[in-house]
């Protein structure tokens, strides 16, 4: 005779702890494999440790809030919401796969979203797969729009440089050049995040004429770029040594900076979609989005 569903009051919600990165780790691992090799795609996540390894960072960093859920005591997944800028990103957001339909995303979903109205950030925003029908679907129903679809790039460097175009790793006194710039394209800056990156030893700068143009905080899933016109980005890109984890994130309606990629060999991994609530305005420049925004 088959077991009833458990009722969704058996989900909890709490403030995530470094004890819980193990477990929350391997459900992250856990997660993003199955929903990724369902559709043919190749896992964000592609090991347990690298799930572990995010995680533990997410859950120490005191720019992030992050909550785990809970089935009868048991961790079931977590969510976190980047609290370094007047925009909060969302995610991570991952849930055993081997417990569904219990109520429990939509919960760390509300979770964060309370707590960015508590702290009355300017806006939200998330970047969700584009294949995965049940996250678009979530969010829609919480009130994110959908803003820009987006591709995954990856390949080979690329090792080209640009007449006029001079590309160089950022130091902390370019700081307040790059929130300069985005605040002219976005009209809003991601100082702490990209202060976090130059720590890192991440992020580099485009210069044209004496002058910051562009940055990269980095050429990864993680990271964020911002240029006045896509040469910029281009002679970014085409610097860097490599692109990290699964790849960047490009805007697929810029068809310019699209064809360039693939004309210089990059390929398109998987594509996504960046979705906000509250504060967005359109981009006055290039720009890259971070798997955050």
């Amino acid at each position: 005779m088959p077991t009833a569903a458990p009722s969704r009051a058996a989900v909890t919600i709490r403030r995530a702890s470094l004890d819980d990165a193990p477990a929350c780790g391997q459900i992250c691992y856990e997660a993003f494999h199955k929903i990724s090799t369902d559709h043919n795609f190749p896992p964000d996540v592609p090991e347990p440790a690298m799930g572990v390894g995010l995680l533990t960072q997410l859950f120490s960093h005191p720019g992030f809030y992050c909550v785990v859920a809970e089935v009868d005591g048991v961790v079931a997944g977590s969510n976190c919401l980047d609290e370094r800028s007047a925009i909060a990103g969302v995610g991570p957001i991952t849930i055993d796969p081997k417990i569904q339909n219990r109520g429990i995303g939509r919960k760390l979903m509300e979770a964060v979203l309370d707590r960015a109205r508590e702290c009355s950030f300017a806006g939200v925003r998330l970047v969700q797969a584009a294949f995965h029908n049940r996250s678009l679907s979530l969010y829609t129903s919480l009130g994110f729009d959908v803003r820009e679809p987006l591709s995954v790039f990856q390949g080979a460097p690329i090792k080209k440089t640009f007449d006029g175009f001079s590309v160089r790793a950022a130091k902390h006194s370019d700081l307040q050049a790059c929130n300069e710039l985005a605040l002219r394209v976005h009209g809003h800056h991601r100082g702490a995040e990209l202060a976090d990156a130059i720590q890192q030893g991440t992020p580099t700068v485009v210069e044209r004429h004496g002058r910051i143009t562009g940055y990269s905080s980095s050429l990864a899933f993680f990271g964020h770029s911002v240029a006045e016109s896509n040469a910029d980005l281009q002679a970014i890109i085409a610097a860097a040594d490599g692109f990290g984890g699964p790849g960047f994130l490009m805007p697929s309606r810029n068809s310019e900076l699209f064809r360039w990629c693939l004309a210089n060999g990059l390929r398109v991994v998987q594509p996504m979609t960046l979705m906000s609530i509250g504060l967005y305005n359109e981009p006055k420049g290039a720009f890259l989005p971070s798997i955050l925004y």
